[in-house]
């Protein structure tokens, strides 16, 4: 096994970097190609940003501006170029070789996550298993709250944060009118 281990990664590492991008890395495993969805509700909102909060501030912070996490660097969601599927294959399938992980439970049972087995990338670190795994429609709500309220945002403000963590949260204090000296609204 430790012989194979080097081989292994290097065809991983090849897969990833030549021909990954020749396949795009667009279909989703959750919503066909082309597909549009429905518009989101207020409540569909609601349970993405509840289930961004557990399983996504933590690497992506609460603005969803990445940096230093978990994982390691985080990529910014305020300036992703990612449409719906490419969010929703992300957070199904984690991305191979990053500190993204996996968050649908069989997502490489099927070869739907980049046409990729368990054996080629589950176990030998080349992706990673989630704390939480999280059902289709979940991940879906999550899409469409980044898409909502994170995507194409510029910086962070006092509003937005107040948004997220509520009236009366110290964490929005840095970002009050003044530079921080005002306390966030009661």
């Amino acid at each position: 096994m430790v012989t194979r281990l080097p081989r292994l990664l290097g065809s991983a590492l090849f897969f990833l970097l030549f021909v990954s991008p020749l396949l795009g890395w667009t279909q989703s495993p959750a919503v066909p190609p082309g597909s549009t969805p429905e518009a989101a509700t207020s409540g569909d909102l609601a349970e993405g940003k509840r289930l961004y909060r557990i399983n996504c501030a933590g690497c992506h912070k609460w603005h969803g501006g990445g940096g230093g996490g978990y994982g390691g660097d985080a990529l910014s969601l305020r300036k992703t170029k990612f449409d719906r599927a490419q969010i929703i294959e992300t957070v199904s399938c984690g991305r191979p070789g990053t500190g993204m992980p996996y968050h649908r439970r069989d997502a490489y049972q099927d070869g739907a996550c980049y046409g990729l087995h368990e054996d080629d990338v589950v176990g030998n670190g080349m992706v990673l298993a989630a704390n939480n795994f999280l059902r289709p429609q979940e991940i879906g709500a999550i899409a469409d709250y980044v898409l909502a309220d994170i995507k194409g945002h510029g910086e962070p403000n006092y509003q937005e944060c107040l948004a997220f963590f509520g009236t009366g949260s110290r964490v929005c204090d840095i970002y009050a009118p003044g530079g921080g000296e005002q306390k966030a609204a009661p």
